[in-house]
């Protein structure tokens, strides 16, 4: 059999569960049908039903979150060495079961295996990094002032809602549901109604490693009603959510009335600037890489490109071949790099900005078109002489590449800036002083210097301006999933003003 066959066998043992029972909820440790009945998700290969899956209400979610608010104290009251043992177990777990979760990402969101085989070995390490900060995650610090000692600690917030993209999601989800856990919070986690399948699977993991009842509960559905309730809910009190913009103001105004804490990662038309000092076969490389991988389907692509005139003509014609040459096809098959995109809502939207990019005046140069007669598969498309004012320049669509050419560093950073998002940057130069000045001024939260997008656990990321609030990673995670308390301390008789005396 070909390395696809026997994949595909793989998958059918996986899936064969699911289309049997459908994907349920699990609240307090039990599955639980939604409330609302159910919907179909299908695979954006051939369209294909995978499976049913709940459709949750606000009923479904206010037991769930009345699950995680009285699993709270137990689990906030742990030892953080317990909590990080039984943190390791499911990484473990994950490790254990890659080649399956892999297996139902791919068919489920149409990401091609090369990625997606080690996206599960990701997210365990998402697990483990913060599964070993759990036993410090309440540590503060000691402050000294005259006559006074000062002692700061950190505290769980309480039950928290993650809502998760359908873009790789389970690394996604870990990403937010390790920090929350190891912080001493309970979850109440609501997936992306196209992608739920290895949501299905975490929680599954989970309560096998021994995560108690009520910990993390897995509620399926639609925004507008799963998504709402879960931003309303009073005994929720921080939301955690990875999507658009739009999506995010909208969560933010659902909050407000109970005071939600809001962690948001949101969408990016990202930049990456390329000089002509630039070892210009890596930043070809690494431009190529960061709008094509994943399908696009990434907050952090670089989906303007920025290229100093006097190489623009070079890079373009090297650019064109490559992006012609990259292997669209079946996910499963090894040598597919890029594989459907997610649903036909989609892709009829990226469709759409093909015919906007040729309208504005820009040169379509390869791509913009359906590749294949079923599933939702686009070829890699590529634009160039666009201006920075036109849609395609301004507004988040992928897997789609806009470039615009600029004379010199000041033109390249105010093209750069004029958007409304910020959530990262990419800068190819030889110049150091350029690079520092350049990143400095560069209105993004994370930017990557001659190189692609290579994250470090420890560091911080989110974004500015329309691409986010608040930053995970390290230490920053914990301090959205705790409070901070400080206690003062007197060390000597100080005097106290004496009123009414």
């Amino acid at each position: 059999m070909s390395d696809l066959a026997t994949r595909l066998a793989q998958l059918d043992t996986h899936l064969a569960r699911f289309r049997d029972g459908g994907i349920v909820n699990l609240i307090n440790g039990q599955d639980v049908p939604g409330s609302g009945g159910a919907f179909e998700t299908r695979s954006p290969v051939d369209d294909s039903l995978i499976c049913s899956v709940s459709r949750s209400t606000a009923e479904d979610v206010d037991a769930a979150a009345k699950a995680a608010k009285a699993a709270f104290p137990a689990w906030a009251a742990m030892d953080g060495k317990e909590r990080k043992k039984i943190l390791h177990r499911v990484a473990d777990a994950i490790v254990d079961r890659a080649e399956e979760i892999a297996l139902c990402e791919c068919w489920d969101t149409g990401q091609a295996w090369r990625f997606m085989s080690k996206a599960a070995l990701r997210a365990a390490e998402n697990f483990r990094f913060f599964a070993d900060q759990a036993p410090t995650a309440r540590d503060g610090q000691t402050l000294f002032a005259p006559g006074q000692m000062n002692v700061t600690a950190r505290h769980p917030i309480g039950p928290v809602g993650v809502i998760t993209p359908w873009n790789t999601p389970f690394m996604l989800s870990t990403w937010k549901i390790a920090p929350a856990l190891a912080a001493g919070c309970t979850v109440v986690h609501k997936p992306a109604e196209f992608s739920p399948l290895t949501a299905r699977l975490l929680s599954e993991i989970c309560r096998e490693a021994g995560l108690p009842d009520g910990v993390l509960n897995l509620v399926n559905g639609f925004g507008e009603d799963a998504g709402r309730a879960l931003t309303e809910h009073p005994d929720i009190k921080a939301i955690a959510f990875v999507g658009e913009s739009k999506t995010g103001s909208m969560i933010m105004k659902q909050g407000a009335d109970t005071l939600k804490r809001v962690h948001f990662e949101l969408g990016g038309k990202n930049p990456v600037i390329v000089f002509e000092d630039a070892d210009l076969e890596r930043a070809l490389d690494a431009v190529i890489f960061m709008i094509y991988s994943l399908n696009g389907e990434r907050c952090t692509s670089s989906s303007r490109l920025l290229v100093q005139e006097s190489i623009a003509a070079e890079f373009h014609d090297k650019l064109e071949a490559r992006v012609r040459n990259i292997r669209v096809g079946h996910p499963l098959d090894p040598a597919t790099e890029v594989g459907p995109l997610i649903h036909k809502v989609h892709y009829d939207k990226v469709m759409s900005y093909v015919e906007i990019g040729k309208s504005e005046g820009a040169t379509c140069r390869a791509g913009g078109a359906r590749a294949g007669e079923e599933g939702w598969f686009v070829k890699p498309t590529l634009f160039t002489d666009a201006t920075r004012n036109m849609r395609i320049a301004q507004e988040e669509v992928c897997p789609f590449l806009t470039s615009i050419t600029f004379k010199d560093e000041a033109e390249a950073l105010d093209i750069a800036n004029d958007v409304a998002y910020g959530l990262s940057g990419y800068l190819w130069t030889n110049d150091l002083t350029r690079a520092l000045n350049f990143s400095d001024k560069l209105e993004a939260g994370m930017i990557w210097v001659n190189s692609e997008n290579v994250r470090h656990l420890p560091t911080p990321f989110g974004g500015v301006k329309a691409s986010g609030v608040g930053r995970d990673g390290g230490d920053w995670s914990f301090d959205f999933y705790m409070e901070t308390k400080n206690t003062s301390f007197a060390l000597g008789s100080h005097k106290i003003q004496r009123l009414g005396a």
